[in-house]
Formats: C-alpha cells, structure tokens, sequence
C-alpha cells in the first residue's frame, strides 16, 4: 500500500525528466491536461494522414499534421470571405467569422450569428450562411473521404468545401469565395524562417484546378499545403501568393473588393524571414442569375508524404503515397483529385448512410451519434504506414519469429494502422480499449483491424528485456514479456512498433484482460471475415496467450483470478480473487477457443478448453452470482457486492459472435438477463435520475461506489457496448435509454463535440479528451442488424490481398 501512497513523488520525479530535461511530451500529462474549449465541430482529411479541425463556427482550430501529435490553435488569417456585386458594383463583403480579431482589421470582421447555422454528420458537415439583407444564402457543404471498405481514397489528406449559392433576388449578382490560409498551424515554427508559396494549377482529363501551395519547411516533417478552386465553364479563379496574416490585411481586401477577383501574381514568394509569418489566398467567382443556384467548389489539401516518429530513427511514408507518390510534391494532384472525385465520393458516403438515417425506428440522437464518433478514426492521432518495398517477413517478425505465413501479405497490401488511446493518452493501439473501438475497424475497414492483430501478434512472440522502474508500484520489470499481449504499440514520441509499452503506470504482463482480449477479437474477427487464413495464423498466438493466461487460475477451478491490484482495463480500480468482468472475459475466450478448435479440427485442444469451460462455470457462478447479479468481486470486501455495468463483457462479445445459446451458452440466459436489468435499475436509472448513462460501480443501496476514482465514473465506450448487450438480449428500449443518457450529456450538455471523453462524473468533472473506446457505438449497430437478420453480412472478403 506504501508503494501506491509513493505514486505523485515517483510520477511528478518522472514528468521533470521527461517534459522539462528530455524536453518531450508525457504520455499521460496528469499535470497539464488539455483544457476543454467547446467550440470543435467536424475534422477534414482521411484516414491516417492527419487532420485539421474546423469549429462549429467555421475556425480552424486543431491541428495534427506531425502523428499523434496535437496542436490547439485557431489560426484567425484561416477564413472564408464571400463578395456580392451588383452591376459591376460591390454591395457586400464579409468575413464568414464572428470573430474581432486584434490582426487583419482591415478586413470586415464580426459576422451576426445569428444568420449562421451548423450541421454535422461525420464525414460530412454543413454550415449556412443567410447573408443578412441580401437575399443570398450561402451553404458551405465540408466533405472528407472516409468511406467504408475503401482502402484508397479514404486514405488522402483532404476537405472539400462545396459552396451553394442561392440567389433569391430580382437580378443576377456575381458572387466570390475567397479561402485564405496561413503557411503553417499557428505554432511557433510559423515565425521560424524559410516557408514559400507559390501558385499552381492543375489541367487533367479537361478539368483544370488552380491554387496555392504553402511550402512549410521545418528541419523534421516538413510539409506542404494546398488551397485550390476548381475551374469551369463560369467559374473564374484567382489569388494572391503571399500576404502578411499579422498586419492590416488592406491589400488584399481591397484588391476583392474592387472587382470580386484578386491579383494571381506568377511566380513564387520569396522565403520568410526569421519572425515572418506568410499567408495566401485563393478565390473562385461565378454569376448567380436571378433567383437562381450556382456551385462553387474548394479544396484543402496536405502533403506530408514521409514522417519521422519523436526518435528520428526511421522514416515512415504515410498510406497515400502509394497513389500519389512520397516526393512531397502531390499537393496539386491531391487537389485537383479531391475536387473531381468528391461527388463520387458523397454517393458511396449516401448509400452507405442512408439506410441507417431513414430508418424511422432509430432515434435522431443515435443517428447523430453513430456516425460523429467515427470522428476518432481519424483525428485519433492516426496513422496508416505502408510498409518498405524490399521490407522482408524477418524485418517485420523481430527477432523471435512469428511464424505468422500471411503477415507480410497483409502488410504489404493494406499497410499499418494505429491510433492513439486518446488525444490526452499517447499511447497508439492502446489495446485493453481497443477492445471496445475495434467494432467500428472490424465492421467498416476491416481490413485495418486485420493488419492490427498482425502486428499485435508479432509483438506477442517477442519481448524486451530492458528493466524499467513502474511508476504506480515503484517495482522494476522488463518492458515486454514473450507470450503475452502488449498494453500498446508504442509512444508517437518515440518508436512505435519498435518499441512497444509505452504505457508506464502498472506492468501489464500481470494484467488480466489483455490476453484475452486479443482471443475474442481474433474469433469476432473470423465471425464476421470469414477470412480463414487470418484463423489460422491466429491460432498458435492464441493458444500461446491463453497458455500464458493459465497462471492466474491459480486455484485450478477452471477460472482466473485477479491480483489484488487494479491489473485491467479499469487501472485504478483495485479486484481481489474471481471477478464479474475478467472472470467473465475468461470464460467468453475459453469458450472461443473451444469453437476455433472445432473450426480447425484441432479436437484435442477442443476437448481441453471445454473441460476448463465446464469447470470455469460453475466457480464463476458458485463464487460471483449472487441471485440478481454478478459481484464485482469474490473477496468479501466492502466493495465486492458492487454492481458493475461492464460485468457481461464477456457475453456482450459472445453475443456478437452468434455464441450466445444453445451449447455455447456459457452464462445462464436467466443470470444475464437479471444481470442486466439490475445495471439499467441501479446504475442507470438510479445514477442522475437516469440522464447520464451508467456509472461503472453502484451500491446495492443505490449510491455510487466511490472506492476508486474510476468506479465512480461514466465511462462513455463502456456505456455503449452495455447497451449493445442489451440490444442483443431483447432489451432494446432499455439500451437506447441507457446510451442517450451519454450522448446528451456529451454532445449537448456539455459541448464536448468531437472530442467525446473517456470518462465523466455526475458534478461534471471529465477526464481524457477526445477518447478511442466509444467507438463501440458500432458494436449497437452489429447488435441492431444482427436482431434484424442482417448480420454477420459481411461480403466474402478475398482470403489473400489483391491490389486494388
């Protein structure tokens, strides 16, 4: 207990070395959280390039370009500004902003919001402006590429920004748009020297592009953006190369205002001076006939095509460059692509959509929330690495071999993914959430969780030997051991997939849930692919994890224990003996096994996991069910009769896999049911007079468990696969009740929009902006289609890669 008291000395001895003498970032920051600003609204890009996060109100406000890394800045010389003329005479002109900014006060600033509205539905969102006394109504209409089963397109660092023009007066008015841009992300290395722009244009298959290319250039991960229009019959483009974001702005206000057009200078700027900031801009212009609709089309792009990780030591080249090349140099064809590709693009994101929100039995909320967390696949800190041309299967096993046959296959066809725990916890493939995030991979990419496990396998059969000192006990361990599951794949701040664990706190080679977590996706993963290459690479690394597993059932009752200390998921929730949750979790993987067995013919392992699972139910049901639920534990303690809402994690993934009845029927149908409505009685319903979710731990007495700082907590991922379980056992309105509960709370009551966290508490308090795990809302969705016969429903995926 001494050791545990120690925790804030040793932690607070590591964060000085870390940020202030190594002059990196921690990788859990517990002294400076990210303060929340409730102004983000939907993020632009694909996956695993980076993205820049525009506001509700249209700022440009987040950016991670560099992977995994953050900066929060709204960078004001980012605007819109549309121009109206009138026979030959301009008669509006404003910054789509409400902002007063202190720079650029030549423009006109301080746009009414009241005649502005938002809309969002990821990857898309909308913002309309009624122009107030023109009879103009602008619609700015944001499109990213991220499409399921796409493994191309949905890769390119780009936003669309389609702008429709209604003209509801008496005569044709000529209106422009004009995007301006600052070299760079408002950070200091804007002011550090040697940044150009130049203008280009794009003529390809009779459709011409023009812009400007914002050439950043600092020492490490340097990159290149794009702001471009697209030209055609009626539409005229202009720009201006370069201007300073920081004076007036006179200059080009008045060269808009003049006549709706601006300069476009030929050639290139030259490079900023040291403290210099540059910014350029781009217009597209067309005439509006009178009560009539025009399009006008925008495209942001960036090229940061090779990327080195915080040690420098390799460098990486991002999943794009496989179609437009790593030379930096593609920032013209991304755009000219994003602008002729988008409406194809807007079909397959419609069709896909469109079932989902005209279904009049879901609810509006789920609708909204189902597709605006797919936020976090990429503004996850992601990233998606191809893997080198002449990298071998040796270079990709380490040193302990695999023996996986279809990893470099894998690899090589559809790269490495990874993202971040949270944009506040960096830790990529952080993999204990994973577990819940993994619904939205397996169901709408699932080639990229395929390519996950892979990696995670390979990092199973090797380990590190290296001693570190853990800072929650203050014991010294190696950093990886052989046959079990990594917490995560490594820190952006160093070398991921290199160096795995960079999670510090507790040794996880004690943990247990992570093994098992990597079996029940494994079979989930099979289940719904039938991908039966992958099963059997799979299989030997399961066994492997399961044999390391065996320790912990150190009573030989067919189930494990828990350490006595918080050795889960849940890392400051300490669990003594036979527990609901990683008890549960046992029995669900030894189960799976049992069916993998059957599935590859191996009966001699079938026979053994089914004596363990005949053995394992009944102490999981003599030592933990208590009539109504499962304990939280078989201690005895004071806490052991808590109610926890995740205590059928196991079945929650047996459900999903079809394993739920009939001989796989591993917990009493009767058990889980009572389990159930118990949770939605006591942890919903008697939490916050039932608007808030569930709470992780309740009292039989109806009050929260506040022995831990996290059973005391909401944990918004948690709370939606409970309702998946629910939706899977028939308790349908239960479910949605239970998950509305975290939606309004997130999304409307506390305005944490795109940056949903992992946890919060009845009185408001938060913790960890910006979180991967509730992207098991997909896991209601399997729930829903499953109950409705459209599950699994997945087409038979190729058993090897073919390129596309």
């Amino acid at each position: 207990l001494l050791q545990y008291f120690s925790f804030p000395c040793r932690y607070f001895r590591w964060w000085i070395k870390k940020t202030r003498i190594e002059k990196k970032s921690a990788f859990i920051d517990l002294l400076c959280a990210v303060p929340l600003q409730q102004i983000y609204g939907c993020p632009l890009g694909g996956i695993g390039g980076g993205t820049i996060t525009r506001g509700w109100r249209g700022e440009f406000c987040r950016w991670q370009l560099n992977p995994g890394l953050y900066h929060y800045e709204t960078v004001i010389a980012n605007q819109f500004t549309v121009c109206l003329r009138c026979k030959g005479q301009t008669i509006y002109q404003q910054v789509l902003s409400v902002e007063r900014p202190g720079s650029l006060q030549g423009w006109n600033w301080g746009y009414c919001g009241r005649y502005a509205f938002y809309h969002a539905l990821y990857p898309r969102a909308w913002l309309v402006y009624e122009l107030p006394g023109q009879k103009v109504v602008l619609t700015c209409r944001q499109v990213s590429p991220v499409i399921p089963h796409d493994y191309q397109d949905s890769s390119l660092p780009v936003g669309v920004f389609v702008w429709e023009v209604e003209n509801g007066r008496d005569e044709d008015v000529e209106v422009s748009i004009m995007f301006s841009l600052q070299n760079g992300t408002g950070a200091k290395e804007d002011r550090s020297g040697g940044h150009w722009n130049e203008p280009f244009a794009v003529q390809e298959d009779g459709e011409r592009v023009a812009g400007v290319l914002l050439h950043h250039c600092p020492a490490v991960n340097p990159f290149t953006l794009a702001i471009a229009a697209r030209e055609k019959a009626g539409t005229g483009v202009t720009h201006v190369t370069a201007f300073d974001p920081t004076g007036l702005g006179r200059e080009v206000w008045q060269d808009l205002l003049q006549d709706g057009r601006l300069d476009s200078p030929t050639g290139k700027s030259r490079p900023t001076e040291k403290g210099e900031v540059t910014a350029a801009a781009v217009c597209a212009s067309c005439r509006v006939p009178a009560h009539g609709h025009k399009t006008l089309e925008l495209a942001l792009a960036w090229d940061m095509p090779c990327v080195h990780f915080g040690s420098k030591e390799k460098l990486h080249l991002r999943r794009y460059t496989r179609f437009f090349g790593s030379e930096g140099n593609a920032a013209p064809a991304l755009s000219h692509y994003a602008l002729t590709h988008y409406e194809e693009w807007e079909r397959k994101i419609e069709a896909w959509q469109n079932p989902i929100l005209e279904n009049s039995q879901l609810p509006s909320w789920y609708k909204s929330a189902l597709f605006n967390e797919l936020y976090f696949m990429t503004d996850g800190g992601t990233i998606w690495m191809e893997v080198p041309p002449d990298c071998c299967a040796e270079d990709l096993q380490g040193p302990a071999g695999a023996g996986l046959s279809h990893l470099l296959p894998v690899l090589r066809e559809y790269g490495r993914f990874a993202y971040l725990e949270g944009q506040e916890y960096r830790m990529y493939n952080t993999y204990d959430v994973h577990f819940y995030a993994s619904f939205a991979l397996i169901m709408l990419w699932p080639k990229l969780q395929i390519s996950l496990q892979y990696d995670i396998a390979v990092a199973v059969v090797n380990e590190d030997v290296q001693p570190r000192q853990y800072l929650m006990c203050g014991q010294t361990a190696q950093v990886k051991m052989k046959n079990v599951v990594p917490h995560d794949i490594g820190d952006p701040g160093d070398e991921p997939w290199q160096r795995v664990n960079a999670y510090l706190m507790h040794d996880t080679a004690d943990w247990k849930d992570l093994n098992l977590k990597f079996v029940l996706q494994v079979y989930r993963d099979y289940y719904l692919t039938r991908d039966s290459l992958y099963l059997r690479d799979m299989w030997p690394v399961c066994q492997a994890v399961m044999e390391s597993e065996m320790k912990f059932d150190t009573d030989n009752d067919g189930l494990i224990e828990n350490g006595g200390f918080a050795d889960q998921t849940y890392d400051a929730w300490v669990v003594h003996g036979a527990s609901a949750y990683c008890g549960g979790l046992w029995l669900a993987a030894v189960c799976m096994m049992c069916k993998m067995a059957e599935v590859l013919g191996d009966t001699v392992v079938q026979q053994k996991y089914l004596d363990i699972l005949n053995k394992g139910k009944e102490a999981f049901e003599k030592m933990l069910w208590n009539g109504k639920y499962y304990n939280y534990d078989s201690s005895g303690s004071d806490t052991s009769s808590s109610i926890m809402s995740d205590q059928c994690a196991g079945q929650w993934f047996l459900g999903a896999c079809g394993l739920d009845q009939g001989e796989f029927e591993v917990f009493p149908k009767s058990h889980v049911l009572s389990a159930l409505k118990t949770i939605f009685e006591k942890n919903v319903l008697s939490f916050a007079g039932g608007t808030m979710g569930a709470v992780n731990g309740m009292r039989p007495n109806g009050v929260p468990d506040t022995s831990s700082v996290q059973s005391n907590e909401v944990w918004i991922g948690v709370v939606y696969s409970l309702a998946a379980t629910m939706i899977q056992e028939g308790m349908v309105e239960e479910g949605f009740r239970t998950a509305e509960g975290c939606y309004r709370t997130v999304w409307e009551r506390l305005g944490m929009a795109f940056q949903t966290p992992e946890a919060y508490r009845e009185k408001k308090v938060y913790r960890s902006l910006a979180y991967m795990r509730p992207l098991s809302i997909w896991s209601m969705q399997l729930a829903l289609e499953r109950r409705a016969g459209q599950a699994p429903a997945p087409a038979q995926l190729p058993q090897g890669p073919t390129h596309p």
